[in-house]
């Protein structure tokens, strides 16, 4: 199945060679958002929460450009770089999605691009 590139005028510009998301039939599966305020191009400020709430921003603007929303996303992966932040990105992610969630993954790594706090992922299922 070939690739099916779709590219979000209103996500940030991209930091490398990937697209914003890649649909496969009915599912989309976005690349990972850092908290990329596309107006300047740079890291949003503040802590982990206000890093998720830009996140989920970029992430609702690219699903909102495929004609989706958070209520269509199936699996989460979310990445912190201290899993001391669990909660309060918790906090924000709570906010974003409905029952019935969507699968989650969260873990922790070493690092992020451009010292980001948080990057999420996820995949979405065209109704």
């Amino acid at each position: 199945m070939p690739r099916t590139p779709h590219h979000s005028p209103n996500g940030p510009a991209a930091v490398g060679p990937y697209s914003h998301g890649v649909w496969a039939g009915d599912l989309l599966y976005l690349s990972g958002q850092v908290p990329i305020d596309p107006a300047t191009g740079r890291i949003a400020p503040g802590g982990v929460a206000e890093q998720t709430e830009q996140v989920f921003a970029n992430l609702t603007a690219v699903l909102a450009d495929a004609g989706l929303t958070t209520d269509d996303v199936v699996k989460v992966n979310v990445f912190l770089v201290d899993m001391a932040d669990f909660a309060e990105m918790n906090e924000v992610y709570a906010k974003r999605f409905s029952e019935p969630y969507p699968a989650r993954s969260t873990v922790a790594v070493a690092g992020l691009p451009l010292g980001a706090r948080v990057e999420i992922e996820v995949v979405a299922k065209r109704s």
